[in-house]
């Protein structure tokens, strides 16, 4: 029978309910990351957050707990190359039979002149930004198939930038606040468009093993990443945007949940823009203050 208007319950606890999901955030202790991981935790999820650093696992994973009503363990793992992605798959498997939502999130930037980018700025940069999201999603596949159907599926929620869609000089605006005058994130943007480019081709393969994947693009937030680009360049980087703010956690928050509730089981292959409009506006002022 054809699900109507008439035979379905759409209401709010119907179409967003987390609590039976099972969630991996890499790079999950700060950040976006952390964001996310906060708000399946306070929807009642399972979450398994991965990073390098096990003091800020540890200190965010206990945070989180505390907050619930769900939970937030940890994996140890550092996804420079296939066998640290599949450590991280195998870690995740001791914890769980399952995984309803992947956040692939853990990235980096790497900023230096245009005639004097060293190879390692491009090789780490692509490895982690690009491959990783590759190896990681593979090593969980059985994880992520395992119970899924047309009307449940699995997410794949891959984390991108808009540095993945703009085409401008990096060098120009202080690299958009992730790098010192002078110098440009020559192999970010090239890593998050690919990440893009990724995403669909997995969403072409993986949907009718119904699992959805769906890409996210933000724009500047909060983060370690762009900490460098607040500190010394915040109102240039405000002065684009058309509502006067950067992102917040609940922006954030809100858009993942989305992706991962019954409401967008029927949700692949998208990009989504998250930027307040800064990108496609074209929107600027004249900032009170814009040296760096």
């Amino acid at each position: 029978m054809a699900h109507t208007a008439q035979t379905a319950d759409l209401s709010v606890p119907a179409l967003f309910d987390f609590r039976e999901h099972v969630v991996v955030i890499t790079g999950g202790a700060t950040g976006l990351g952390e964001m996310a991981a906060q708000a399946f935790v306070q929807n009642g999820a399972k979450v398994i957050i991965a990073s390098r650093k096990q003091a800020e696992l540890e200190k965010t994973a206990s945070r989180l707990s505390k907050l619930g009503p769900g939970s937030c363990d940890y994996v140890v793992a550092d996804l420079k190359n296939k066998a640290g992605c599949l450590h991280l798959s195998a870690e995740v498997a001791k914890k769980t039979d399952r995984v309803t939502v992947l956040i692939n999130n853990s990235g980096a930037t790497w900023g230096a002149k245009y005639d004097d980018f060293p190879e390692d700025g491009w090789d780490k940069i692509m490895n982690l930004n690009v491959k990783a999201m590759f190896y990681v999603t593979v090593g969980l596949h059985s994880l992520l198939t395992n119970g899924a159907t047309a009307d449940s599926p699995s997410r794949v929620i891959n984390i991108s930038s808009m540095a993945g869609i703009k085409t401008n000089d990096p060098t120009a605006g202080a690299g958009g606040g992730l790098a010192a005058a002078g110098s440009g994130t020559y192999s970010y943007g090239p890593s998050k468009a690919a990440a893009i480019h990724l995403s669909r081709q997995q969403a072409s393969k993986l949907m009718s093993q119904h699992v959805t994947v769906n890409c996210i693009c933000p724009g500047v937030f909060p983060s370690q990443m762009t900490a460098f680009g607040l500190q010394k360049a915040n109102d240039l980087l405000v002065s684009v945007h058309p509502s006067g703010r950067i992102g917040k956690a609940e922006d954030f928050a809100g858009t993942v949940l989305f992706v991962a509730s019954r409401a967008a089981a029927h949700m692949t292959a998208n990009v989504i823009e998250l930027d307040g409009g800064s990108t496609r506006s074209g929107f600027s002022r004249a900032p009170k203050q814009a040296k760096i």
